[in-house]
């Protein structure tokens, strides 16, 4: 089985946050792989990996990153695949690697994620793949769907609670 997505981390301590994206691609049924590589210890071995990624039929990665959080840009550099930066809470509350990721140079598009959010993080690799796999694409809607019913049981659970002046 070869990865469809790539879910690199500057070091494990950003583990937590990769496991969230590895949880929904591993719910939707994409293979992933999940490395460290460290922009900053690791200059040769990022640019490596990114280089031959798309030639390992990899469609989307992941590159999560804290504090100077250059991972994602520096990936992108290096490949046309598309990346998705998900900024992790640092000396800023994650303030200062949101603005590394997504304040990127012409030409050089990092996609940004919320700090900390694995989760969409893999949805929108999945959507990216989506676009050319329909199995995919209907995993997607069935998330999707599942999301809406969530909302609509909470919803007849709020029905439920009662107050004097509470109209619905």
């Amino acid at each position: 089985m070869q990865p469809k997505v790539s879910i690199i981390m500057g070091s494990t301590s950003d583990l937590p946050v990769a496991t969230k994206s590895a949880q929904q691609l591993d719910s939707l049924q994409i293979p992933f792989e999940m490395v460290a590589l460290s922009a900053h210890r690791t200059p040769q071995e990022v640019e490596t990996f990114a280089q031959q990624a798309e030639a390992r039929g990899v469609q989307a990665i992941i590159a999560i990153a804290g504090m100077a959080a250059a991972l994602p840009g520096v990936i992108a550099a290096q490949t046309s695949v598309p990346v998705i930066g998900v900024p992790v809470k640092g000396m800023l509350d994650g303030l200062d690697a949101l603005l590394s990721i997504v304040q990127m140079p012409p030409g050089i598009p990092v996609a940004t994620v919320g700090v900390g959010a694995g989760q969409n993080a893999a949805l929108l690799a999945a959507q990216i793949i989506a676009t050319a796999d329909k199995e995919v694409a209907a995993r997607l809607r069935a998330f999707r769907a599942g999301l809406n019913q969530k909302i609509v049981e909470a919803n007849e659970t709020l029905r439920a609670e009662q107050y004097t002046y509470k109209t619905n």
